[in-house]
């Protein structure tokens, strides 16, 4: 699926957190989102995602726009993953994917549940509650989530924070095969330039400009 954003701004009040961002993905490639904090990373995301609505623009996934008529049936189609963002944390691990499964619909989902733990190596942990797992496993268990669906575009928000580096390499080599296999587009949202390097196929670079504090790209 191709993911298209046209002129995107969102302004709260009289002030604006991003304006007019452009920029498109074609279907089976990653892009790059880097910036620093402050700069829109996650409104522009929050707007990809339909949960904001942008003050002026558009964003078309094949040419439909997420704030039309299709939004619900496009909002089916993808996902989104961040370690900061936790999930309920009395549910164990399987009972948060099965819940996220049944809020999209996936069709045989106790074989989804099983087929997405065995891929990240959850189910040493799938029946804990997932307040006690490691950061580590909890950023793993968000990424199973935000495939639970099997997404046509994923957004990832440093996938691979907090984790050890041969968890990362093996994180980032599963986000590699899963893309290469099912055809998926990513936006990446990253401070890790070697990862962006790794997985990118283009990058953009939102910064925040000191003296009108509008974000833009370059």
């Amino acid at each position: 699926m191709k993911l298209e954003v046209k002129n995107i701004s969102k302004k709260f009040k009289n002030v604006f957190a991003v304006k007019d961002v452009s920029f498109d993905i074609p279907k089976n490639k990653t892009l790059g989102l880097l910036g620093p904090n402050g700069c829109g990373k996650t409104t522009s995301i929050g707007m990809m995602l339909g949960l904001i609505e942008p003050s002026n623009g558009n964003i078309f996934y094949d040419n439909k726009n997420i704030n039309g008529k299709n939004k619900n049936h496009l909002l089916s189609q993808i996902n989104f993953a961040s370690p900061y963002i936790e999930l309920p944390k009395k549910l164990t691990v399987r009972q948060n994917l099965e819940v996220y499964g049944r809020l999209y619909g996936v069709l045989n989902l106790n074989h989804r549940v099983l087929e997405i733990s065995e891929d990240l190596n959850l189910n040493s942990f799938l029946n804990k509650k997932t307040g006690e797992l490691s950061s580590g496993q909890k950023n793993r268990v968000s990424l199973a989530k935000s495939l639970i669906n099997k997404p046509q575009v994923l957004f990832l928000d440093e996938p691979t924070s907090s984790l050890d580096p041969d968890i990362g390499d093996f994180v980032r080599n599963y986000i590699e095969d899963y893309k290469s296999k099912n055809n998926l587009t990513i936006l990446l949202a990253s401070h890790n330039m070697n990862e962006v390097e790794r997985l990118c196929d283009q990058i953009i670079m939102m910064k925040t400009l000191p003296s009108r504090k509008l974000p833009f790209i370059f």
